[in-house]
């Protein structure tokens, strides 16, 4: 189950791109399936599974420009899971890099249509 999501930025590249961090609640739990909906001027994320609205951003005319020209938007989601993905306080190093570890991310890429209401 997703705990949160949070957009933490808002771009333009080859089109409309969205960083998002979702805070999942389980490490087992694979339901994550957004789908986005535009009106207005609020891009909204949604979950496929029960229509919940997940997280909202207002998109500047250059955004929404760039996100109509091709009605999709690039979502680069950084997931992490509730007690994995905390502060790492002990730091063991790896001898062989002089590095320490750093804790496991999962990242996903992916274009998604858009709906515009």
């Amino acid at each position: 189950m997703v705990e949160q999501v949070e957009v933490s930025r808002v771009g333009i590249r080859d089109g409309l791109s969205l960083d998002v961090t979702v805070q999942m609640a389980d490490p087992d739990d694979w339901d994550f399936r957004p789908s986005l909906h535009f009106q207005h001027t609020t891009l909204s994320i949604l979950s496929s599974t029960d229509g919940s609205t997940m997280a909202e951003v207002t998109l500047d005319q250059e955004q929404i420009n760039a996100m109509m020209a091709d009605r999709a938007a690039t979502l680069r989601v950084k997931f992490a899971v509730t007690g994995m993905h905390g502060r790492l306080n002990i730091i063991h190093p790896i001898i062989a890099d002089g590095k320490a570890k750093k804790l496991a991310n999962a990242n996903w890429k992916t274009t998604l249509p858009v709906h515009v209401a």
